[in-house]
C-alpha cells in the first residue's frame, strides 16, 4: 500500500520542520545533559503523540471533551513553558572542572523518569498539538474508507508518520550531541539564556493566542 505510506511520509514531514518550544527543548536537553537524556526525553514526546493519535482514533468522545477544555490546557501548557525557561535563564547551571572543562552529569533512574515525563508534558499540553493530530485524524479517517482495509490504512499512515518524527529527533539528539563536545562553558551559558527565551516566548505567545481566541469566540 504505496499511498498511506506516501501520505504517512508527508505528515511525518511536515510535523518534523514544524517550528515550535519542541525542537528547541531537544536541543538545549541534548546539549546540556548529553545524547541518553536527549534520547530519553525524545521518547517522552513520541510517547505523548502516540497518546494522542489513540485517544483520536479510539476515543473520540473524549477528545473532544479534552478540546472543550483547550483554554485550561493552553494555559498550563504555557505556564509549564515558562517555568522552565525561567528555570533555564535564570537557574539552571553550567557545571566545570577544576580545568574549566564541562562537567558531565550522571543521571539517575529517577533522573531519567522526570526527563521522559518533561518531554511528555511539554508536548502533550501544546494545543496545537491537540488540533494537529485532531484535524489530520479526521482527514485521514475520511480519506481510509474508500480503501480496501481502512484499520489498516490508518495504521499505516500513522506508524510512518511516528516512526519518520520519530527518526528526526533522534537525529536532532544526535546533531546537538556531537556539537556538545565542541561548546565551552560560555556558549553553553549563552546557549541555556537563548533556549530560556525562546521558552518563555513560546509560553507567553500560546497563553496570549488562546486567550484572544477565545475571547473572539465569546
Amino acid at each position: 500500500m504505496i499511498a498511506p505510506l506516501i501520505k504517512g511520509l508527508i505528515l511525518g514531514i511536515f510535523l518534523a520542520i514544524s517550528v515550535g518550544p519542541v525542537i528547541f527543548a531537544i536541543l538545549k536537553q541534548s546539549i546540556n545533559n548529553g545524547h541518553r537524556a536527549g534520547y530519553v526525553f525524545v521518547a517522552g514526546i513520541s510517547a505523548s503523540d502516540i497518546t494522542l493519535v489513540l485517544i483520536c482514533n479510539l476515543f473520540t468522545a473524549l477528545f473532544n471533551e479534552a478540546l472543550s477544555h483547550r483554554t485550561f490546557i493552553a494555559v498550563a501548557g504555557s505556564i509549564f513553558l515558562i517555568v522552565m525557561g525561567v528555570y533555564t535563564l535564570f537557574f539552571k547551571k553550567v557545571k566545570t572542572d577544576e580545568d574549566n572543562k564541562i562537567v558531565e552529569k550522571k543521571f539517575r533512574k529517577r533522573d531519567f523518569v522526570g526527563v521522559f515525563l518533561s518531554g511528555y508534558f511539554i508536548n502533550i499540553l501544546n494545543p496545537g498539538v491537540f488540533l494537529f493530530w485532531f484535524a489530520w485524524t479526521a482527514a485521514i479517517h475520511a480519506d481510509s474508507q474508500s480503501a480496501a482495509h481502512p484499520l489498516q490504512y490508518r495504521a499505516i499512515v500513522f506508524g510512518t508518520c511516528l516512526l519518520f518524527v520519530l527518526g528526526t529527533d533522534i537525529l536532532k539528539v544526535g546533531l546537538a550531541s556531537s556539537l556538545r563536545s565542541k561548546l565551552t562553558p560560555k556558549i553553553l551559558r549563552t546557549i541555556n539564556k537563548i533556549s530560556g527565551l525562546i521558552l518563555i516566548g513560546f509560553g507567553i505567545a500560546l497563553c496570549w493566542g488562546i486567550l484572544a481566541y477565545g475571547s473572539q469566540i465569546k
